[in-house]
């Protein structure tokens, strides 16, 4: 998270709590894979928590490559494939179900073009303004696809999904984005990410609404 080390290593707290909860509820390998969203958002915030301690104190400096490269690889490799992947495994759309492979092929391809960047050119994280910046010298060119390409994979596979609920998840990640590409436009990687963190309070209601149908679902089948 942008804001403080405290923050992200307590916004990493909390996060762990609600993935445990929420993988708990899963039942099928298929689901944790959602589930666990909220658990792998932890882990990136609290890496982000070690790197505002690289950049504030020398006794941790040594960790700074290392926390910039995982925060960024979370970021920017893991999220593209795993979003609609999950979502895609949780619940096929017979409507939707091109569309959401496309998705996945979009992710994947991100995140390949991503990763390569990520390991081939600078990249470098300091603090400005009370905020993390992350310096990436990726070529300019397509950057801006790949940023395109980012927000589709990402955003677009809750609306597209027969799960009740999810659409809530796409439509919070989205303003989460909206907001933090207005208000902080040059922390987006940072910030958008905390933001994002905070919504897998939904990753959690949605398992719930699962286990209550499928409870539900199969007390009906029982009585008949």
């Amino acid at each position: 998270m942008c804001f403080s080390a405290s923050a992200s290593f307590g916004a990493g707290v909390v996060l762990s709590v609600i993935g445990v909860a929420s993988v708990k509820k899963a039942r099928t390998s298929k689901e944790v894979l959602f589930a666990s969203i909220p658990l792998i958002f932890a882990i990136q915030q609290i890496t982000e928590g070690f790197l505002w301690l690289a950049l504030t104190k020398p006794a941790f400096a040594g960790l700074q490559s290392i926390t910039t490269y995982l925060f960024l690889f979370f970021a920017q490799v893991v999220w593209p494939i795993w979003v609609p992947y999950s979502i895609f495994k949780l619940h096929k759309e017979e409507k939707y179900e091109v569309a959401q492979k496309l998705l996945i092929v979009t992710g994947i391809l991100v995140s390949v073009y991503l990763g390569y960047c990520l390991f081939t050119y600078h990249v470098e994280a300091k603090i400005l303004g009370y905020h993390i910046s992350y310096d990436q010298d990726y070529p300019s060119q397509l950057s801006r696809y790949g940023g395109i390409l980012y927000v589709i994979a990402t955003i677009v596979p809750p609306f597209i999904s027969g799960i009740k609920k999810m659409r809530l998840l796409g439509v919070s990640i989205l303003i989460s984005y909206i907001i933090t590409t207005i208000f902080y436009k040059d922390y987006i990687v940072s910030v958008w990410c905390f933001f994002s963190s905070l919504i897998s309070i939904i990753v959690l209601f949605i398992m719930h609404r699962i286990r209550t149908s499928d409870n539900t679902a199969a007390q009906a089948l029982s009585a008949n």
